[in-house]
């Protein structure tokens, strides 16, 4: 599931940005996100985020999400997320014998 959401953004992601521009023309970086898709920012030349508009990371949160086929028919255990950790109680001390 998770190469469909990287072919998803790579398709569709737009020019890239450096966060001094993108800080200082953000209403412009905004729009073309909402116009043009998702937008790169990127620091010292290394790609670093992405603003995509809310109807894309909608769609992607969908695309992660397994449902209830995926859950039932993994191969992995399902119930390892279900069993909460074992908190380590502290012994209470002896009371005093008489």
């Amino acid at each position: 599931m998770a190469s469909q959401i990287d072919v998803e953004m790579e398709t569709s992601v737009g020019r890239g940005w450096t966060v001094q521009d993108a800080k200082s023309k953000f209403s412009e970086f905004l729009d073309t996100a909402i116009e043009d898709g998702p937008q790169i920012v990127m620091r010292r030349g290394v790609e670093t985020a992405v603003l995509l508009p809310i109807e894309h990371w909608r769609r992607l949160e969908r695309l992660a999400a397994p449902d209830l086929k995926e859950l039932l028919l993994a191969s992995e255990p399902r119930t390892d997320a279900l069993t909460p950790p074992r908190r380590r109680y502290r012994l209470r001390p002896r009371p005093p014998s008489d």
